[in-house]
């Protein structure tokens, strides 16, 4: 199994897909209310359907890796977006940065490497 794609709701599509290209996503399908972008790593897609009225977004998180975690945030800044968190080492051994999107979903950025999957305390096979 894959995962094929993660949807949240937006308040104001334009101002959203707009914030995701900034982050490098590439808008792919448009309609009055819907967009879907590719990541540019790897085969998943992100879609933005519109909810004018969307309440319930501060629970949404929604995480990004990038092998330069501290060079993004940089340039993303640079383009004007403003963090809540800059990169900190987390003790579960990931790097992560902190924003919201125009509708108020938490984004994350990280670096977790090898760590995101086989971190030193996965569970064995006879442990799952």
């Amino acid at each position: 199994m894959r995962l094929n794609q993660v949807m949240v709701s937006a308040r104001d599509l334009d101002r959203s897909i707009a914030f995701y290209e900034t982050l490098g996503l590439k808008l792919i399908v448009r309609s009055e209310d819907y967009a879907r972008l590719e990541c540019p790593d790897g085969e998943s897609t992100f879609s933005l359907h519109l909810e004018p009225t969307a309440k319930g977004v501060s629970e949404t998180l929604i995480y990004f890796e990038d092998d330069d975690l501290d060079g993004l945030v940089a340039r993303l800044k640079a383009k004007g977006l403003t963090f809540e968190a800059d990169p900190v080492d987390q003790r579960w051994l990931w790097r992560e940065a902190y924003l919201r999107d125009p509708a108020g979903n938490l984004v994350c950025l990280f670096h977790a490497g090898r760590n995101r999957r086989y971190p030193p305390w996965r569970l064995t096979e006879s442990e799952a």
